[in-house]
C-alpha cells in the first residue's frame, strides 16, 4: 500500500537559497535544505469535521510552545539536581522550583481553555516521554502528584493521561510535525 494513502507522511527537503561561497576565486551558490514533511490531503467527512481539526491545530500552535519551554525546564531542573550534593538540598532547590513554576505559569495557564489544558497534559507526555503525574510523583512525592490529579479530574482531565501519535493523537502528530518543520 502506498505511504500517501495511509496518512503516514512522506520526508522530504525544502531547498532555499542562501547565498554565494567564494572558493578559490569562483563564487558557489549556497543553499539550505529545510525538512519538511508531505501527507496525503486530509478528507473532512463534514464542516463539522473540519472545524474541529482546525481548532485542534490552532490550538497546538498555542500550546506546544508551552509544552516545549517545559521540557526545556524539566530537563535543566533534572541536571541541577543531579548536581546537589545531598538529599537535603535537593528538597530545598525543589520547594524553591515549586514556587518559581507556579509564579511563572499560573497566570499562563488560567488563560488556557479546557481543551487547551487537556492538550497541554498530553504533549507534556509526549515532550518528556513522561505522563504530568509521573513527573509530579517523581519529583514532588505520591501525595502533591495525586492531589493534583484529583483537582484536575474535577474538571474532567487526567494527568495520567498518555499521548498516542499512532491512534488517538496522529492528526495532533501531523500538526506537530508540521510546526516543527516550519510548515504550519
Amino acid at each position: 500500500m502506498d505511504r500517501a494513502m495511509t496518512g503516514a507522511p512522506v520526508f522530504s527537503h525544502g531547498v532555499s537559497y542562501a547565498g554565494k561561497v567564494w572558493y578559490e576565486g569562483d563564487s558557489i551558490p549556497w543553499f539550505v535544505m529545510n525538512d519538511i514533511y508531505v501527507f496525503s490531503p486530509l478528507v473532512f467527512k463534514s464542516k463539522t469535521q473540519a472545524k474541529k481539526y482546525y481548532k485542534i491545530a490552532n490550538n497546538i500552535k498555542k500550546v506546544y510552545p508551552i509544552a516545549v519551554e517545559i521540557q526545556h525546564t524539566i530537563n535543566s531542573c533534572i541536571a541541577h539536581l543531579d548536581s546537589l550534593p545531598d538529599k537535603r538540598a535537593k528538597d530545598q532547590y525543589m520547594k524553591q522550583m515549586e514556587k518559581e513554576l507556579k509564579r511563572t505559569y499560573t497566570p499562563r495557564m488560567k488563560k488556557l481553555t479546557f481543551s487547551q489544558g487537556k492538550l497541554l497534559i498530553k504533549l507534556i507526555d509526549r515532550q518528556c516521554d513522561q505522563t504530568s503525574y509521573q513527573l509530579i510523583k517523581t519529583y514532588m512525592g505520591g501525595f502533591k502528584a495525586g492531589l493534583y490529579n484529583a483537582f484536575a479530574s474535577l474538571f474532567g482531565a487526567s494527568l495520567k493521561k498518555e499521548y498516542d501519535p499512532e491512534i488517538d493523537d496522529r492528526l495532533t502528530e501531523r500538526c506537530i510535525l508540521l510546526i516543527e518543520s516550519g510548515q504550519m
